[in-house]
């Protein structure tokens, strides 16, 4: 019986690891996605964020704390959470990645949000960096799930700590130009930080997609914002990054409210770094 256990026991262990390997694609990713939603929903969120998540991972609840120590410190686990992606993307060299999607909470009283992850790889095994989520309006509609794989696989072999901090402060330098813009050309600013088909997750909205409705909508209730950026990373690969910080909002009513927030990033075609998802979920004081 022993053995038997023990066998059990590996073969699960093994199954979980296989799922959350990564094989430098957005497939990869996007299954990691999925059985961590699985692991929750059989395990509870205690033991899948344990399992999940990096050791320096962080989670907004709503401020950043570190993921293990948030969830240790946990009585017990919750598993009324459902989610999945519809929007996800790898980098060139695979190592970051980002997840986003809706989420349901409970069963009876339920509840809607908006959710962003992001993965890097961590042993050849996607695991959760951030993770944030902030209340929504229930879905209108469902959306068209986009896993956009990566155009190639670059990844230099060796990068010493000099490069890697060049690589982060040439994203820490866009995000004060764009906050020097947005103090300078109000939410106008924006316009040339956005993607195209960029994403907005903000609190009380579904998802807002496309750069048009994101400035229309911060237009209609938004005098100033100022961005405090706290943390950076970015892809060996050079096409990925993401930011958190604070953002200070004046409301055109005349109302001030601080949110957590995290920027994704993604490098253009002439080289410049423009915003393809924007999260932002209240903070507290």
């Amino acid at each position: 019986m022993k053995q038997l256990l023990s066998t059990t026991i590996a073969i699960a262990l093994s199954l979980s690891a296989y799922a959350q390997k990564s094989d430098g694609t957005t497939k990869s990713l996007v299954n990691a996605e999925k059985d961590f939603a699985k692991s929750l929903a059989k395990n509870g969120d205690k033991n899948a964020y344990l399992e999940y998540a990096l050791n320096s991972a962080l989670v907004f609840r709503p401020n950043p704390v570190n993921a293990k120590s948030f969830y240790s410190n946990q009585a017990k686990g919750m598993n009324d959470v459902t989610w999945e992606p519809n929007l996800a993307k790898v980098s060139r060299s695979g190592d970051i990645g980002f997840t986003t999607g809706p989420y349901i909470m409970g069963e009876d009283d339920k509840k809607y949000g908006q959710y962003l992850s992001i993965w890097k790889v961590e042993n050849g095994k996607w695991k959760l960096a951030i993770d944030l989520g902030t209340n929504s309006n229930k879905p209108l509609g469902k959306v068209t799930s986009q896993f956009v794989e990566p155009k190639d696989h670059v990844a230099p072999k060796f990068l010493n700590e000099k490069e890697v901090k060049a690589g982060k402060d040439i994203i820490l330098t866009t995000e004060k130009t764009l906050n020097t813009l947005l103090k300078t050309h109000g939410i106008a600013a924006f316009g040339g930080f956005l993607t195209e088909d960029a994403r907005l997750l903000f609190p009380g909205n579904d998802a807002i997609n496309g750069k048009g409705k994101i400035i229309s909508y911060f237009n209609g209730m938004i005098s100033k914002i100022n961005l405090k950026t706290n943390g950076v990373d970015k892809a060996i690969g050079g096409d990925l990054a993401y930011t958190y910080g604070v953002a200070t909002i004046d409301y055109k009513a005349d109302l001030r409210e601080s949110f957590n927030y995290v920027f994704v990033y993604e490098k253009a075609a002439d080289h410049t770094w423009n915003l393809i998802v924007q999260a932002f979920v209240p903070a507290e004081r």
